[in-house]
């Protein structure tokens, strides 16, 4: 999602803010929501019986496009492979993470050259600090590059590569598993997933990831990078694209050497949605290593319930989610479609297809607004159900081998002053990780 975008939206999506629009099964784009096609009951209701088979790092995958000459090489100094402190592949990575917290609209913030530009506080080692002892054992980082580099020679400043190592500096000290990525980025990679664009988006993902991994590199396996994060993908052409941007965004990581050999990686499913990553996503890209690769998806669902902000011909709002927390009195806003039995089949989806095949699958954003549009009983039975909400998702997350990352954009947490914001939610969501996989 861009900062324009979120000024045209109310104070609900504002805590989606960053998050690129997609994420989960019939997620539209903020400021563009689709009817019939996004929420028709035949798309929320009819989950497919087949199993999509997955190949975990041993698929074929359509040749990259050749990139040289487009921008200089930044691999200068590939190292040997060093394992020290590398033990861990992904399996047993993802069985130490119950919840992970993003630190949203800040490192990723676009516009003005800034990790303040949109409103939040720099990032303390204070407030990571307090990130590990509220209960989380990992963050996501969500970084822009590309306002950062030469749009010539794609160079990113090393102030800000310096900077972002920084913060990695502060998970790793607090002990937190931390995820790495090209977020948003201004759309260069997550609006262009298209034939006509792949040598060129090649091209920078590789330059981008040549200086990212070099620059990180001898961090330990608390450290990992994600490849995109919601590549916007329709159709199996576009899905072919994206994997060529995996298998460039795979190799260079590994080309740096040193721990970046034995690093697990992220890749991310079309649209990072549930649906559309269990019918195109039907391989992963190849990898030199094996069981170190994981596969990301994110969850806004049901729309109406976490992202609508006005009524339509074609549905309405939901206020309440759970089936414990219908309105007798606000019928017209309770959900139609989208809770619990829907939660459960689109996670189950992921488990099958990519968890049980030894790909844990990272969650990597899910949360929701509050309706300030409420008062009274309807007000009060809404934040009971969205903390509902919050504990359903994260537990059910866990029940299925997802590792599941609430998205925060200084709502829940307190960056300043290192105090909880959401006490129910942060109660919820704390309840829901316990939740040991089955």
């Amino acid at each position: 999602m861009t900062l324009q975008n979120s000024l045209l939206l109310s104070s609900l999506l504002l805590s989606l803010l960053g998050c690129g629009g997609g994420g989960g099964s019939t997620t539209p784009q903020p400021g563009s929501i689709k009817p019939a096609s996004s929420i028709s009951p035949s798309s929320v209701t009819a989950i497919s019986s087949s199993v999509i088979a997955v190949t975990p790092s041993s698929a074929a995958v359509s040749s990259v496009p050749a990139t040289s000459g487009i921008y200089p090489g930044y691999n200068l100094n590939p190292l040997p492979a060093d394992n020290i402190g590398m033990e861990s592949n992904a399996v047993q990575i993802a069985s130490k993470i119950n919840i992970g917290f993003n630190i949203g609209n800040t490192l990723e913030a676009m516009g003005g050259k800034s990790e303040t530009y949109w409103g939040n506080p720099k990032i303390t080692k204070e407030f990571v600090t307090f990130v590990k002892q509220s209960g989380f054992s990992a963050v996501r980082l969500p970084v822009s590059w590309d306002q950062y580099a030469n749009q010539t020679t794609a160079e990113i400043d090393p102030i800000w590569l310096n900077r972002i190592k920084e913060v990695v500096q502060y998970c790793v000290d607090n002990n937190l598993y931390v995820i790495v990525n090209i977020h948003w980025d201004g759309g260069w990679l997550e609006n262009h997933v298209v034939p006509v664009k792949q040598e060129q988006n090649n091209a920078k993902q590789k330059a981008f990831w040549e200086q990212i991994a070099t620059q990180l590199r001898d961090f330990d396996e608390r450290v990992l990078f994600a490849s995109a994060n919601e590549p916007n993908v329709e159709t199996a052409e576009q899905m072919s694209v994206l994997l060529s941007y995996h298998q460039t965004f795979i190799d260079t990581v590994r080309a740096t050497g040193g721990k970046n050999a034995q690093r697990v990686l992220i890749v991310q499913g079309p649209s990072t949605d549930i649906e559309k990553t269990n019918t195109l996503m039907t391989q992963m890209p190849t990898d030199s290593v094996a069981n170190r690769l994981m596969a990301e998806i994110h969850f806004y669902s049901p729309w109406n319930y976490t992202g609508m902000t006005k009524d339509e011909s074609w549905g309405n709002q939901f206020f309440y989610w759970g089936k414990d927390f219908h309105s007798a009195t606000d019928t017209a806003h309770n959900p139609t479609w989208g809770e619990e039995d829907y939660v459960d089949q689109q996670f189950k989806l992921m488990k099958t297809q990519f968890v049980d095949k030894g790909i844990p699958v990272v969650m990597g954003e899910f949360g929701t607004g509050v309706r300030k549009n409420l008062s009274g009983a309807d007000l009060q039975l809404h934040l009971d159900s969205r903390a509902y909400y919050f504990k359903y998702l994260t537990q059910q997350a866990r029940a299925n081998g997802l590792l599941p990352f609430v998205w925060d954009i200084g709502e829940l947490l307190d960056r300043t002053n290192s105090k909880v914001l959401d006490q129910q939610v942060f109660d919820a969501l704390m309840a829901g990780s316990v939740i040991a996989p089955q």
